[in-house]
């Protein structure tokens, strides 16, 4: 079944994606939005925290799009479905942070 190969590299470009801004932040050592956090999504994560948060979503990324299927990085259709997930992931994350870092936020002008 190609198309859950389809399915499983877009949810990898989304994982990739999300590992980004975690790590960075955690190896800056600097606090970061985590799902670990109280209130989960809002607060505040410790650096340490993040860096194997970032870490483990990077892992969950590579088995999605590197382990299933037969990803081939000169397919187009391939690298679109990776990309598909980063752009739609990198969208809601400049949304949600942004409310936070000073970054646009929905209905902002």
């Amino acid at each position: 079944m190609e198309w859950m190969s389809y399915v499983s590299y877009f949810f990898g470009g989304a994982f990739l994606t999300n590992a980004i801004p975690h790590f960075v932040s955690g190896t800056m050592g600097r606090p970061f939005q985590s799902p670990f956090a109280k209130p989960p999504g809002e607060g505040l994560s410790s650096s340490t925290v993040n860096v194997l948060w970032g870490f483990f979503n990077a892992a969950v990324g590579y088995v999605l799009v590197f382990r299933v299927g037969a990803f081939d990085v000169r397919s187009t259709s391939h690298v679109l479905g990776v990309g598909l997930g980063a752009i739609v992931m990198g969208i809601m994350l400049a949304r949600s942070f942004g409310r936070f870092h000073g970054g646009n936020s929905p209905g902002a002008s």
